[in-house]
């Protein structure tokens, strides 16, 4: 890490404004409103909602992850700490097993044992800290940053969602968060309703996305070509187009910009209740991804890459039994 490099919520932190936005949002789980589905429940009274998490979060899973983008994982990896539950139910979810089973499988963190978590990741030497699935425990995860960057963190920290974020939240992350890491799922409101129960999808990650653009604008590199600031939008292809790839990556590059980084994947693979939907049975054909390719294209997207069809999927399988799920 570049000794003079400091990641954006150090200035908070140091301004105190860091411990106002903390205050401010754990205030909200008392009629929980972090995400869309504003549940209203009093999750600091254990109460829990849609994402079946109530004051404490639960961690599945904190490791040097090297499979992300190579921006992100660079060569010492990225520090990912894998958030149990979810806001969304997608029944393709590669994360299934720990997005969508009771949370209290997987132990409950204090913050100060999160903030732990946190600096150990850094003295393993990984590149940031990655928030993987986290709409749903920001003021957790924010507690804990800002104890741990009295310690001494300095990771960088990556916001890595499913894209169905509330805007209010995201704007108490400003300054907070380095690097956006959405999923832009679907482009069709009733597809995102049938295969992840999410409402309003559409129109609530383009909003998200805005956002998030409006605070770190496009991704930039250090000296060694690692990601320190920036939005990077994932769009993963399915078959039968029941992603909207062409209508999902026009409205990005007019609604948000042309110059986003986008991550295109091709790793969709039949998994968790997939089965049940007879259009999602199998991965998606060489046709289908070469179409998305040019759909990127078509679109005037400037920024970005694609992952190699012959790639995927058997590399995306993650096993959060192992202490690194991926490999």
């Amino acid at each position: 890490m570049q000794q003079d490099y400091l990641p954006a919520a150090v200035a908070l932190a140091n301004s105190g404004e860091l411990a106002e936005r903390v205050a401010a949002l754990r205030k909200r789980l008392s009629s929980c409103d972090i995400c869309p589905h504003h549940c209203a429940i009093n999750r600091l009274a254990g109460e829990v909602g849609r994402c079946g998490v109530g004051a404490q979060a639960h961690i599945a899973s904190i490791c040097d992850h090297h499979g992300e983008e190579p921006v992100l994982s660079g060569t010492a990896g990225a520090g990912t700490v894998f958030v149990a539950g979810c806001n969304l139910r997608c029944c393709y979810c590669q994360n299934h097993q720990i997005s969508q089973q009771d949370v209290t499988a997987f132990p409950a963190y204090s913050m100060d044992a999160l903030a732990a978590a946190y600096l150990d990741l850094q003295a393993r030497g990984c590149h940031n800290l990655d928030w993987v699935s986290p709409s749903h425990v920001v003021p957790q995860l924010v507690e804990a940053l800002a104890l741990a960057i009295p310690r001494g963190c300095r990771l960088p920290v990556v916001y890595n969602s499913n894209g169905y974020d509330d805007v209010s939240t995201l704007r108490t992350l400003d300054g907070i968060v380095d690097i956006y890491l959405p999923d832009l799922k679907y482009a069709d409101a009733g597809v995102a309703q049938q295969l992840s129960a999410a409402p309003n999808y559409p129109a609530i990650v383009l909003a998200a996305i805005r956002e998030m653009y409006r605070q770190v604008g496009d991704l930039h590199l250090d000296e060694q070509g690692v990601a320190r600031r920036g939005l990077i939008v994932r769009h993963l292809v399915l078959p039968h187009n029941l992603a909207g790839t062409r209508e999902a990556l026009r409205r990005l590059a007019e609604k948000v910009s042309p110059t986003v980084t986008v991550s295109l994947m091709a790793q969709y693979y039949p998994v968790h209740r997939a089965a049940e939907t007879s259009s999602l049975m199998r991965t998606i054909t060489a046709e289908e991804y070469d179409e998305a390719l040019d759909a990127f294209a078509d679109a005037g997207l400037e920024n970005g890459w694609a992952q190699e069809l012959q790639q995927a999927p058997e590399h995306y399988r993650p096993d959060f039994r192992d202490e690194h799920p991926f490999e």
